[in-house]
């Protein structure tokens, strides 16, 4: 018998678990209606052919700014199929696309443009995606609406020449999703300038909004009378705690389902929801710290060195450990503070200013966030 054979016929709790991926878009978004209108307000110009203000959008990791901007799109598209309008939207994520380049060669692409990815100069890929700009057969000019998600990696990674070219083509809005308040700070005076966008920001979810969510999820993707009563109610309480994310709770919920089937169980136990929660943070942990620079990791290594040893961490004693670790090849004490303020957005580790005492100063302590078995795992695999 062939294996997938088996595997296919095998008994399970889902019906269809793709629902509970966090790229899938549903037909409504509960609790975010606000949102959505908050964009359609400034997009709603593109319909009178008026090229419509940058936006930007901030929240934490799983508060549905993603899904907001891409349920706000197809809605814009299905309304200006119904106007004697030319709006395009185009979706870039900027983990993808890391540079202007790479983001103009895949606008024009997208236009039918024969753009490759390296080879031309950039001043070439400028000129053939204002190109696009041009009157179609019909004499209607072309308004763009670029959503650039994750927008901090690009910028941290190559700067703000996407935005300067941008924010300087006649027809072009700009959607920019961030984790992150502070990102503009890698946006030059004179790029901030010709952005002037309008700011909305998506606050974390409560647990009754999760549950909500979750509810709705649940009944495409499970079969009837499969969840035990505690499952959602505790998904959404275990995520609301993780600064109320979404994509977490999801996660939660369709682990929890496939224990559910690797045990053979007919339902889907509070239990499963627990051991969900271990093996999702332990993946979560490991992969993070293994894709980690060498040398963020070896700031790691020295902070749980000292951990183990029950040491008070201050910079100045991680700073000594991670030089004889290093062995030679190590950066400067200014640049440590960049990656223990990196490895606590992570969530990693966390730090605290405190003071020594009258003319002793203030320092920061650092302690980890995460197992030290977990940590050590990642970091000698």
């Amino acid at each position: 018998m062939n294996v997938f054979d088996e595997l296919e016929g095998k008994k399970s709790v889902f019906k269809d678990r793709r629902f509970l991926d966090h790229r899938f878009l549903p037909d409504k978004l509960p609790h975010r209606e606000e949102q959505i209108r908050a964009i359609a307000k400034y997009w709603v110009e593109a319909l009178k052919g008026v090229t419509p203000p940058d936006i930007t959008i901030y929240g934490k990791t799983g508060t549905g700014k993603t899904a907001v901007a891409k349920f706000a799109m197809k809605q814009l598209n299905e309304a200006s199929k119904n106007s004697n309008v030319n709006v395009r939207t185009e979706y870039i994520r900027c983990t993808d696309y890391t540079t202007e380049y790479q983001v103009l060669a895949r606008l024009c692409q997208q236009f039918g443009k024969d753009v490759p990815y390296r080879g031309w100069t950039k001043a070439e890929v400028i000129n053939t995606f204002r190109s696009l700009f041009k009157k179609n057969v019909f004499g209607q000019d072309l308004i763009l609406i670029v959503v650039l998600d994750e927008i901090d990696i690009l910028l941290k990674n190559d700067g703000d020449g996407l935005l300067y070219t941008l924010t300087r083509t006649d027809n072009v809005s700009i959607l920019s999703i961030s984790n992150y308040v502070d990102f503009k700070k890698f946006i030059k005076p004179r790029v901030r300038s010709s952005l002037r966008d309008r700011e909305i920001v998506f606050p974390p979810y409560a647990a009754p909004q999760l549950v909500d969510i979750l509810n709705e999820r649940s009944k495409l993707s499970f079969n009837d009378g499969v969840l035990e009563d505690d499952v959602i109610p505790l998904c959404a309480a275990l995520a609301a705690r993780e600064e109320g994310d979404a994509r977490y709770a999801l996660d939660l919920l369709r682990t929890a389902g496939e224990i559910a089937d690797e045990q053979g169980s007919d339902v889907v136990k509070g239990e499963f929801v627990r051991e969900a929660k271990e093996y999702i943070e332990h993946n979560k942990v490991t992969d993070i710290i293994m894709t980690l620079p060498s040398q963020q990791q070896r700031v790691l290594e020295a902070i749980l060195y000292l951990t183990k040893r029950g040491e008070e961490i201050t910079s100045g004693r991680l700073y000594e450990v991670y030089k004889k670790i290093s062995q030679g090849d190590f950066v400067s004490y200014r640049r440590i503070f960049d990656f223990v303020n990196e490895l606590e957005l992570l969530g990693l580790i966390s730090t605290n200013t405190v003071s020594k005492g009258r003319g002793k100063g203030r320092t920061n302590i650092i302690k980890l966030q995460c197992d030290t078995s977990v940590l050590e795992n990642a970091l000698w695999m």
